[in-house]
């Protein structure tokens, strides 16, 4: 029997893995679903449940708590002014480990994490509007094309 068993190290040092996990709970934040390995994407699902049930509670001190453990202020109020008022009356379970595969260059199991109830427009932050008027273009060109 194997006491002691606190978190995948996933062959990392200590500061690199937290600021991998860092990194990946901004991008998770941002843009309500990522797509990682499957290991790491199971490491990630308690760190951002955590996040939003302290996201909950709109205090002084929590926004400091997560302030310093996100370090990225957008991240912070997205945290407070959307996702505590969307997972109000959820107690847990606020994001979903789905498995997606294999990666086709090393074979590692890959997993795409998801915030439940998630906004799909949340995927389309960064795209600059000309790009994103473009793809809807070709989407109903190709729908016409094939009726």
């Amino acid at each position: 029997m194997r006491h002691g068993i606190g978190y995948r190290k996933l062959n990392k040092t200590s500061e690199h893995r937290k600021a991998l996990f860092k990194n990946m709970l901004n991008s998770l934040i941002k843009y309500e679903q990522i797509i990682t390995t499957l290991p790491k994407a199971k490491e990630l699902k308690p760190q951002i449940d955590k996040v939003i049930t302290i996201g909950k509670k709109n205090i002084l001190s929590n926004k400091k708590r997560l302030f310093s453990k996100l370090q990225n202020k957008k991240s912070v109020t997205k945290v407070f002014d959307e996702l505590s008022k969307r997972y109000s009356s959820r107690k847990g379970g606020y994001c979903r480990v789905l498995k997606a595969g294999f990666r086709t260059g090393d074979d590692a199991p890959m997993a795409v994490i998801e915030l439940v109830d998630r906004n799909p427009e949340a995927k389309k932050v960064d795209k600059p509007k000309k790009i994103a008027k473009k793809e809807s273009e070709q989407k109903v060109d190709q729908k016409v094309a094939s009726k």
